[in-house]
C-alpha cells in the first residue's frame, strides 16, 4: 500500500518509522518531510498547509491512505478534502479539530459537559479583558490566544502588569495574528503535568501510555517555552487510580461531548492534564499526536500502528487489541543554539550514518534537518530527537544521553535534566 504522512518534523518521522514496520506498507511518502526523513520516505515538495495541493497529489498518485499529523492542515479541513476524493485518512475533520483550533470552544465544551478544567473567561474586546485583569486578585494567571499559535500562544503571567502586557500584545499588537483576536484568561493550576494521547473512532477510546514533556529551554525548567526539549514515558505521576478517574471524568465524557455536538472525533485526541490537589483537570486538548511525546509513546506501542490507524478511520477500533510495552522511553532533543529565539541554520551534523547512529539501539528522529550536497545540516530550531528504551526509566534516560553524546553540530544545545523530575517522583 502507498501511504502519505503529512508534516515534516520529529513527530512525523516517528510515525513514518512505526508505519514502516507493517509489511503491507510498501511505499512511504512525506509532504514535505525534511532531509533526515528522506532516508525513510520519499519526500513530496508540498507544504503541509497546501490542502488542495496535497489532496490533488494524493489522488493523482493513488495514495491508499494518508496520515495528517500537524494541527494547521487538520483545522483547515485536509481530512475532509481527502475524504471527498475517496482517500481514507487518519485525523479529525475540521469540525472536530476545533477542539484544539479554538481554546474558547474547548473551554465552553468542558463547562457545558462538566469536564474538570481551570476557571476561565473569554474576551473579544480588549477593554473588557483589561477591566477583568484590573479586578483580579489571584496571581499568577494564564492568558491564551484563542487560535493556533505554534504552541506559543499560552503565557503564564505573574503579575497584573505582565497580564495586561500579554493582552495588549495579542489583541492590539497582533503578536499571534488572528489567533489572538480572542483571548481566554484562566486560573493558574498547580500540580504535576501529564500528557495522554489516545486513539478514538468516536465510539471507542484507547489511551496510549502516559508521558511527560519538558517545555522550558533550560535545565531546572528555566528559560523560555519551546516546542519541547524532550520527553519520557510512562509518567510516574499517572497512577492506575488516576488513569481510572481520567477515563471516567475526562476521556469518555470528552468523546461523548464531541458526539453530542455533531463533531465526532476520529484520530489522535491529546489530553494535556494537570494533577491538581482537587483531582485531574484538563489544561488543553490537541487534535493530533504531540511533539515530542510521540517520540517516546510510539516506540512503546506493541500493536501495529497502521492496523490501529485504519481501525480508527473505519470505526472498528473496538476490534483491535492495542497494547504497549512495560519498558520506559526517553527522548533528548538536540536544538540549535539560540532556540527558541534567533538561531542559525546550515550547521553540519556529525556522528550519523544515513541519518542514524551506527551500532546503537537508540533511534534518531529528524525534526529540522536538510541535505546539502549529500551532507546532513541543521534546518530548524529543534534539530534531532534521540530516543532510547530501557527496562527502567533511569536506564532509558542514561541510554538516550549516551546516544546523544555521539552527535554534534556547531552551537548545539540540549537540556541535561530530561527525566529528572520523573525520576525524583519515583524515589
Amino acid at each position: 500500500m502507498k501511504v502519505l504522512v503529512v508534516g515534516g518534523g520529529g513527530r512525523e518521522h516517528a510515525i513514518l518509522r512505526k508505519l514502516k514496520e507493517n509489511p503491507e506498507v510498501t511505499e512511504l511518502f512525506a509532504a514535505p518531510g525534511n532531509g533526515g526523513i528522506g532516508y525513510d520516505a520519499v519526500r513530496v515538495p508540498i507544504p503541509a498547509t497546501d490542502v488542495e495541493g496535497i489532496a490533488r497529489w494524493a489522488s493523482l498518485e493513488g495514495m491508499d491512505y494518508v496520515v495528517v499529523a500537524p494541527d494547521d492542515p487538520l483545522a483547515m479541513g485536509l481530512v475532509d478534502r481527502l475524504t471527498d476524493k475517496g482517500i481514507p485518512a487518519f485525523g479529525p475533520t475540521a469540525a472536530a479539530a476545533r477542539i484544539e483550533a479554538s481554546k474558547a470552544f474547548s473551554k465552553d465544551l468542558m463547562k457545558k459537559y462538566h469536564i474538570p478544567t481551570a476557571e476561565y473567561e473569554t474576551f473579544t474586546e480588549v477593554s473588557a479583558a483589561r477591566e477583568y485583569l484590573t479586578r483580579n486578585q489571584r496571581w499568577p494567571i494564564v492568558v491564551k490566544a484563542d487560535g493556533l499559535a505554534l504552541g506559543k500562544g499560552v503565557l503564564i503571567c505573574r503579575s497584573r502588569e505582565e497580564a495586561l502586557e500579554a493582552v495588549e500584545e495579542m489583541m492590539v499588537g497582533g503578536r499571534f495574528g488572528a489567533s489572538g483576536n480572542t483571548v481566554v484568561i484562566e486560573e493558574f493550576l498547580t500540580g504535576p503535568e501529564v500528557s495522554v494521547l489516545s486513539f478514538t473512532d468516536g465510539r471507542t477510546l484507547v489511551p496510549m501510555v502516559s508521558s511527560m514533556d519538558h517545555k522550558r529551554a533550560l535545565d531546572g525548567d528555566q528559560g523560555l517555552n519551546t516546542g519541547g526539549m524532550g520527553a519520557i514515558a510512562p509518567n510516574p505521576y499517572y497512577t492506575p487510580g488516576i488513569a481510572r478517574v481520567c477515563m471516567e471524568t475526562i476521556f469518555l465524557p470528552t468523546m461523548e461531548a464531541m458526539n453530542a455536538e455533531g463533531r465526532t472525533f476520529r484520530g489522535c485526541l491529546y489530553f494535556g492534564l494537570m494533577l491538581t490537589p482537587d483531582g485531574p483537570k484538563v489544561i488543553e486538548y490537541n487534535c493530533r499526536f504531540g511533539d515530542p511525546e510521540t517520540q517516546v509513546v510510539l516506540p512503546l506501542l506493541e500493536t501495529d500502528l497502521f492496523t490501529v490507524m485504519r481501525a480508527v478511520t473505519e470505526g472498528s477500533l473496538r476490534t483491535v487489541d492495542v497494547t504497549f510495552s512495560h519498558r520506559s522511553a526517553a527522548c533528548v532533543v538536540l536544538a540549535s543554539g539560540g532556540y527558541p529565539e534567533h538561531y542559525e541554520k546550515g550547521k553540519v551534523i556529525t556522528g550519523l550514518v544515513n541519518g542514524q547512529l551506527p551500532e546503537s539501539d537508540a533511534v534518531v528522529y529528524h525534526a529540522g534537518t536538510a541535505l546539502r550536497e549529500g551532507e546532513l545540516v541543521t534546518a530548524g530550531g529543534r534539530v534531532l530527537g534521540v530516543t532510547a528504551l530501557g527496562d527502567t526509566l533511569e536506564q532509558a534516560v542514561e541510554n538516550a544521553y549516551r546516544a546523544a553524546d555521539g552527535i554534534s553540530f556547531e552551537g548545539m544545545h540540549r537540556r541535561g535534566d530530561i527525566g529528572a523530575r520523573a525520576l525524583a517522583a519515583g524515589k
